[in-house]
């Protein structure tokens, strides 16, 4: 087997396994909240925002170093050290006894782990140039396979043994998803930087990024695509509880409902990145531009459709639609970055692209909770499609290589 493959297997079986874990608890994390002692409605709201954003806020700045480190040390041994360092974080947020230290501990994570743009860094710098839709399309699969798993089997153990039980069990899932990657990926190109130059290398590749306008448009897009996701991302099991209203088992329907969306776009990120793949070959960079005009739209048509839904059923069917667009958009993005740079920059680069979808992550679950405490939880998936729908005309000026 070719290496670039058996890499892309090993640390796809790796990711799966931390992101069930991860979303065995995030999607229920209003309801750790609640059993923490905050109890008003509003606060729980807000709470839940900048508890889920906590991570992201030191990890916007952290994450281009240790992409920028990696391209100096080896991908591989940056990608090992997010995954235990998550473990680690997992253990501690279970010892949480209160909002504020469930904030601390999540402020933690965001320094210590890093392990997805670590492994896209990795992934996207052991792959061949004509084979990185796929690659990245497929890891995509991975995030998405964790996320639908994860909730269902986190609603079941929610409901028998607790919240707090699970994220001691999502730390032993990490620490096994790493001791794979130490044994199982192989690492084929390192780029011998000098040492000392991190921090002039990590200069060099913002000026790049910011010098490029293809890329510098892709990582705005990066950040409005996750944000669309993360703004409801907080509220969404209270908003599956106010739509279902008196229904018995709520942590378990919300996993279902919640996974869905992962469901789907485990069925078309693959589809994507071949299509991307196929267009590039034919079409050069317009056929990213069609792809992401079509898959902006139909999660914008998406998320209005979840807002107006007044059945748990209608929300079902919008997760599911949500989910298959959203396999076009992230992935191809990424897979638009990774074609205009160089290998000597994959990791710094795509670190300073995942930063954007970090500094989403910071911004999006703050203002829905905000939103939602203040104007009710309809306000933010509405929000949420138009940002969607405002996105089409940017992806316009993406149209070719600089």
């Amino acid at each position: 087997m070719e290496i670039w493959r058996r890499n892309l297997y090993i640390v796809w079986i790796a990711q799966f396994i931390t992101m069930m874990g991860m979303s065995m608890i995030v999607p229920f994390l209003p309801f750790f909240i609640r059993e923490l002692g905050v109890r008003d409605e509003a606060s729980v709201a807000r709470w839940s925002g900048i508890i889920f954003s906590g991570p992201f806020i030191v990890s916007f700045f952290i994450t281009p170093i240790w992409g920028t480190l990696g391209d100096r040390f080896g991908r591989k041994l940056i990608m090992v050290r997010a995954i235990f360092g998550l473990g680690v974080a997992q253990f501690l947020t279970g010892l949480s006894q209160n909002v504020y230290q469930l904030f601390i501990f999540r402020i933690i994570q965001g320094a210590i782990s890093g392990f997805i743009p670590s492994a896209l860094a990795f992934i996207s710098a052991e792959t061949p140039y004509e084979k990185k839709g796929y690659a990245i399309g497929t890891l995509q699969t991975a995030t998405s396979s964790g996320q639908l798993l994860g909730p269902l089997f986190g609603g079941v153990l929610a409901d028998l043994i607790g919240y707090r039980h699970i994220f001691y069990l999502t730390g032993v899932l990490c620490f096994v998803s790493g001791f794979l990657l130490i044994f199982g990926a192989v690492e084929s190109k390192k780029n011998n930087l000098k040492s000392g130059n991190e921090l002039k290398n990590l200069i060099e590749n913002y000026h790049f990024a910011f010098k490029n306008k293809s890329i510098s448009i892709a990582l705005v897009l990066i950040f409005l695509s996750q944000v669309t996701v993360m703004i409801v991302q907080p509220i969404f099991a209270l908003f599956v509880e106010y739509v279902a209203k008196n229904v018995k088992h709520i942590s378990t329907l919300t996993g279902i409902a919640f996974s869905i969306a992962g469901a789907f776009t485990i069925l078309s990120a693959p589809m994507w990145g071949k299509k991307n793949d196929s267009d590039f070959r034919k079409f050069g960079f317009r056929g990213y531009k069609r792809n992401l005009i079509f898959s902006f739209s139909g999660v914008g048509f998406a998320f209005i459709l979840q807002g107006l839904s007044n059945s748990i059923f209608v929300v079902i069917l919008s997760r599911a639609l949500f989910g298959f667009f959203l396999g076009g958009m992230v992935p191809v993005l990424y897979s638009f970055v990774s074609r205009n740079v160089n290998e000597d920059k994959q990791g710094g680069i795509m670190g300073i692209a995942s930063s954007f979808t970090t500094l989403s992550n910071v911004v999006g679950p703050g203002l829905g909770g905000i939103i939602a405490g203040f104007w009710g939880l309809r306000v933010g998936f509405y929000l949420s499609g138009f940002i969607a729908f405002a996105s089409v005309p940017l992806v316009l000026k993406i149209t070719k290589r600089d």
